[in-house]
């Protein structure tokens, strides 16, 4: 089992230099990746109609391919994930050129989780379909395992249409992996047919008991092996005890997690020292 840690964004603040001392804190401390939560814009409660999504404008979100890019100048082995990144409301090719540079970049250490989200109001000032995103991250994600790993692609889909062009350079990973976030049934079967790996919002594995039944289920179908298959879960800082971290982690190992990842936000921490302290606390508690 891996772990790693959730960049706590919406209470770290925008200092660079504590960003970089953060990235490098955690690598030091035997992690093995950071994972980076993404929304493009925050709508505003006070709009017509109101609002009442977990985030607002107020809540910060650096965007996670920028924030690794710059974090990996400062990091050696730190693996970096998005956790996720709403692939339909970006255009295809450029996502694929802005991946395959990233993982260039960071010689192989990027994975990336991906979903199609659930805030209409970031579909609709990005000019993009909410209705039909499910069908349409489909075919994204077909495009880009040709985009990531042909120097020459000829694709002509509902949405896409790519004539005889490629990318160059290609990523250092070919095809970069791509995890699933999300637990409708069309996720899982997805997941079971084209993912590399899940990032399921559960608190704990049995929350999580019957969509990973589905999930194995649907990979039977597919004839894949669980096996075949990363499973990332995250963990709540909560109030700090060790004993109730490592009876989780059990759990979830049971369950078939690859990944676990240490969540800190939501726990009144004032600086990103505060940060840095839990996380070094979990990783003591672990015997990381």
């Amino acid at each position: 089992m891996q772990f790693g840690v959730v960049y706590p964004q919406t209470e770290f603040g925008n200092d660079p230099n504590a960003i970089r001392d953060y990235a490098q804190a955690v690598e030091g401390m035997g992690f093995s990746h950071i994972l980076a939560y993404s929304h493009i814009l925050g709508a505003n409660p006070e709009r017509p109609g109101g609002w009442s999504g977990p985030y607002t404008h107020k809540s910060a979100f650096q965007e996670p391919l920028l924030l690794f890019s710059y974090m990996a100048g400062f990091t050696e082995k730190l693996e970096f994930a998005t956790g996720i990144i709403i692939l339909p409301q970006r255009q295809t090719a450029l996502f694929a050129k802005q991946a395959a540079t990233l993982d260039l970049l960071c010689g192989g250490r990027l994975r990336l989780g991906i979903g199609i989200g659930w805030n209409e109001i970031e579909y609709t000032a990005l000019n993009q379909n909410f209705n039909d995103r499910g069908r349409r991250v489909e075919e994204q994600i077909e495009l880009l395992k040709l985009l990531w790993t042909q120097p020459l692609v000829q694709y002509e889909g509902h949405w896409h249409n790519i004539p005889d062009a490629g990318l160059n350079p290609l990523p250092v990973q070919r095809p970069i992996p791509i995890w699933f976030g999300g637990s409708h049934d069309r996720v899982l079967r997805r997941i079971a047919l084209m993912g590399d790996g899940w990032m399921p919002n559960y608190g704990t594995p049995e929350e999580a008991k019957s969509s990973l039944e589905r999930l194995d289920s649907y990979l039977r179908d597919a004839g894949r092996p669980r096996s075949d298959l990363g499973l990332e879960a995250r963990l709540k800082y909560g109030n700090g005890d060790p004993s109730s971290w490592i009876r989780l982690i059990a759990d979830w190992d049971a369950a078939g997690a690859t990944h676990v990842s240490i969540n800190t936000m939501g726990q009144a921490f004032k600086s990103p020292a505060d940060h840095i302290r839990a996380v070094e606390t979990f990783a003591r508690a672990i015997s990381l």
